[in-house]
């Protein structure tokens, strides 16, 4: 029966991550794989539950966010270490994903406007931004547009993440954030993705994470060549970038599925090695 299949896909996945590990332990990888809480589940199934991201129809051009072109930028930078980061949540098997994403720039910017750090509310995203689908996907800038013209978002305190779709029950009383508009990172640049990161702070992006080296990431810089950038399906927090010993460049990337995924709920993930995942081709932040 089911048992059966599970422990079946179980079986392929372990298999999958040992290799893979055999290969890290040659120095065929940058990264290392671990069996978690995904273990009985296919990619597909993570795809429909884990992630949720949905392509908007074009961007507005005149809403990009274009680097400087003689702009210094640092090494490296971590806004985990500067106290813009709140802690790793988990979207449960509800698609929303780009809610996460949203809520931890928007997070980001208030804490750069006011000096508080406030988890914000995904769950109000996901019931009431109607240009999305809640649990179904969903955009990042209409995340932002909602709050902009809704003039408001709720904490997370105040409006509670139950991980299922709801009547939207926005309270003013419970507002902790709000935001003015958006701007969008121009398309397919790094360079523009690094310095959005640097001068504004994180940012919300899009990937590819159907992959089941994602799905089994453990530590390390993650670089996968069949990762489709023209595949976006998960939104993801960008909280800075950095350079290891050995001089491999990557992304500190936040996902939503729990501390128990990953780098303690963390991704990093190759920077300037062609766009990997598609990193930069979907990237928005809020103006608050």
């Amino acid at each position: 029966g089911e048992d059966a299949v599970r422990r079946t896909i179980w079986e392929k996945n372990m298999q999958i991550v040992e290799s893979h590990n055999q290969e890290y332990e040659l120095g065929i990888h940058t990264y290392e794989l671990g069996m978690n809480q995904f273990g009985d589940m296919t990619v597909e199934e993570m795809a429909e539950k884990l992630m949720g991201l949905q392509m908007p129809m074009e961007n507005d051009p005149m809403n990009t966010y274009v680097p400087g072109s003689l702009e210094k930028l640092p090494k490296s930078i971590d806004y985990r270490k500067l106290g813009y980061v709140t802690p790793v949540r988990n979207q449960g098997s509800c698609g929303s994903c780009w809610a996460f994403s949203s809520v931890g720039a928007l997070e980001g910017q208030l804490m750069k406007t006011t000096g508080q750090l406030v988890e914000l509310s995904p769950q109000n995203l996901v019931d009431c931004v109607t240009e999305n689908d809640g649990c179904g996907g969903g955009y990042m800038t209409n995340a932002f547009n909602y709050v902009r013209n809704n003039r408001g978002i709720d904490s997370e305190e105040s409006y509670p993440y139950v991980g299922m779709d709801q009547q939207c029950a926005y309270n003013k009383s419970g507002k902790a954030a709000e935001c003015r508009g958006f701007k969008e990172v121009q398309k397919g640049s790094e360079k523009a993705l690094m310095s959005a990161i640097a001068k504004v702070g994180p940012v919300s992006v899009g990937i590819d994470a159907m992959q089941s080296t994602f799905q089994f990431y453990k530590s390390g810089v993650y670089y996968d060549p069949n990762c489709d950038k023209e595949n976006i399906n998960h939104a993801v927090l960008a909280v800075g970038y950095g350079v290891t010993p050995k001089g491999k460049k990557y992304w500190i990337v936040k996902n939503s599925w729990g501390e128990e995924w990953g780098k303690k709920g963390y991704v990093l993930m190759a920077r300037n090695r062609n766009n990997a995942c598609g990193i930069a081709n979907l990237a928005s932040f809020p103006v608050m």
